[in-house]
């Protein structure tokens, strides 16, 4: 199992889900309306680390965060 934490304004609860690797976690957060609308303007982070491959290997007790932009000053 993994854990997915949505950050910011996404503002939804944390969910544990069984997974292999970010190719299978995309299509069930697309099933959220509200969620599949930051799936394509977000970064994504394996254990706190920025990734950009969806084929990445997960492993039991990873945290995957979805990370939406941010204005700041």
């Amino acid at each position: 199992m993994v854990k997915v934490e949505f950050l910011g304004p996404i503002n939804a609860e944390p969910i544990e889900i069984d997974i292999s690797n970010l190719n299978e976690l995309a299509p069930l957060l697309a099933e959220d309306k509200h969620i599949a609308f930051w799936l394509d303007k977000c970064a994504v982070a394996i254990n706190d680390e920025i990734v950009k491959s969806r084929d990445i290997k997960l492993k039991n007790g990873d945290k995957i965060a979805l990370l939406p932009p941010v204005c700041g000053g």
